[in-house]
């Protein structure tokens, strides 16, 4: 990382950067789960059927999302917000990435299922790096403590992304069935 790099991550302009960064990943989080929660409690006919329909063909939520991120971008470049607007577009921003990759698995698969496992895991690795940027120091203020830290922590990582895949194949097993009949009958 250059100096200048260091400087800016470190300075006051570091500062707004995690700022909006936190913005950014609360509106992420908070939005995946509730298009995850919305979805299920649809597919289970908890509550009634919320998607949107237009001329018969369903417009999955990713749709709102590159609408979202398309709009955002475009008031970022062309206004310039700063202040309250700049922390309103991080989280519309945020809500535009969570409803546009909640649905990754289906960029890849179209036609696939809403419960492909690409998509929860580009949800995760895009959480990750979001809370990198809000709470990681620079490489050059690591001491030797925060790599021993680093070192069991993705030991810790590691030992729980087995479990989890060992929980996601007895999952597979045991609740798929009962999702693809979920989807099958549909809200």
């Amino acid at each position: 990382m250059s100096e200048d790099a260091i400087k800016y991550y470190h300075g006051e302009k570091g500062d707004q950067l995690r700022h909006l960064a936190r913005r950014v990943l609360v509106a992420f989080v908070f939005t995946f789960i509730a298009a995850r929660t919305l979805v299920f409690l649809i597919m289970a006919r908890m509550i009634p059927d919320l998607y949107v329909y237009v001329g018969g063909t369903h417009l999955h939520h990713l749709n709102f999302g590159i609408a979202l991120l398309s709009l955002t971008g475009f008031w970022l470049l062309f206004k310039r917000p700063l202040g309250r607007e700049l922390d309103e577009a991080a989280i519309i921003y945020g809500i535009g990435l969570a409803l546009t990759f909640d649905e990754f698995g289906m960029w890849l698969h179209l036609g696939g299922s809403y419960w492909q496992r690409a998509s929860f895991d580009a949800v995760v690795l895009i959480a990750a790096l979001f809370g990198l940027i809000v709470f990681a120091p620079a490489i050059k203020r690591l001491r030797p403590h925060h790599w021993v830290t680093a070192v069991l922590l993705a030991l810790a990582v590691g030992i729980f992304i087995y479990g989890l895949v060992v929980s996601f194949r007895y999952a597979t097993r045991e609740i798929s069935p009962v999702i693809h009949r979920i989807e099958q009958i549909g809200p």
